[in-house]
């Protein structure tokens, strides 16, 4: 996972932090947020997502060759 997928899913995951304990979002649709913000949250500190895997998508930089 490339650096700026993991800002961008860190960012969406504190969007949806924010939306539900400031009451914007709340009941099943906040709950679901919460657990997204958390699997993104997850995704982002260890670089790896599996549903990247499962369809074949690499947001990494390839290594280069010597």
């Amino acid at each position: 996972m490339g650096t700026s997928d993991r800002i961008i899913r860190l960012l969406i995951a504190a969007v949806f932090v924010g939306l539900y304990f400031t009451d914007i979002v709340g009941g099943t649709i906040g709950i679901i947020l919460l657990v997204v913000g958390a699997v993104f949250t997850l995704t982002s500190f260890v670089s790896f997502c599996p549903i990247y895997s499962i369809v074949g998508l690499r947001t990494c930089p390839a290594p280069k060759e010597k």
